[in-house]
């Protein structure tokens, strides 16, 4: 059993190390910016890049930073409105051909709103039409036919967590935020001490 997990770790780290560096720094940037001009960071997806978002969202929030998840289809039936004038609002879809995501991403594109996609799939729908795209290759799955959301959801998550503490650390956001809004539980009770850090 541990062979499968040596290979399910080498297919994310090679997915990882195809990322374009800059253009994740990048997305750290326009995001930082856009909470500082009053905007903020949505994310949307469908499936089981649902819980996905829902952590990124929570992460986001317990660091009193402002994000909010858009559910792909929920969108058009009257939750656009959680969509503002300069937000950064990033879809995930592994295909780039899913057609509720085409169908949000063209509704998106005519608002004043930063437009990004997370994908795996270099050449598609949304690569050709979203201004800024976060691609990376993915050599498998990890399931038995290489089909289910299994590394993929994986790897989104580790990517949207690691935008997390790269807009933390670009806007210098200290522990004292993160305890505010975090008083319970086994980490509400750590962090009852006096951290600095």
């Amino acid at each position: 059993m541990i062979n499968y997990f040596e290979e399910q770790l080498r297919t994310i780290k090679d997915s990882l190390y195809s990322m374009d560096d800059k253009i994740f720094q990048k997305l750290v940037k326009q995001s930082s910016e856009a909470m500082d001009n009053g905007g903020k960071i949505v994310v949307s997806g469908l499936g089981k890049n649902v819980p996905i978002c829902e952590k990124f969202v929570g992460s986001m929030v317990s660091l009193g930073m402002e994000a909010y998840f858009l559910h792909t289809n929920s969108a058009v039936h009257g939750d656009l409105g959680i969509v503002k004038e300069g937000d950064l609002v990033i879809l995930l879809t592994k295909s780039g051909e899913t057609a509720e995501s085409i169908y949000l991403a063209d509704l998106l594109k005519q608002r004043n709103v930063n437009l990004w996609l997370l994908t795996f799939c270099r050449e598609s729908t949304l690569t050709q039409t979203v201004p800024n795209c976060l691609i990376l290759d993915l050599e498998h799955e990890g399931d038995l036919w290489n089909i289910m959301p299994n590394n993929s959801t994986t790897i989104n998550l580790m990517v949207l967590q690691g935008l997390v503490m790269q807009i933390a650390k670009e806007r210098r956001i200290r522990i004292d935020a993160f305890k505010r809004n975090h008083p319970g539980g086994h980490i509400g009770e750590v962090l009852k001490e006096d951290r600095k850090d």
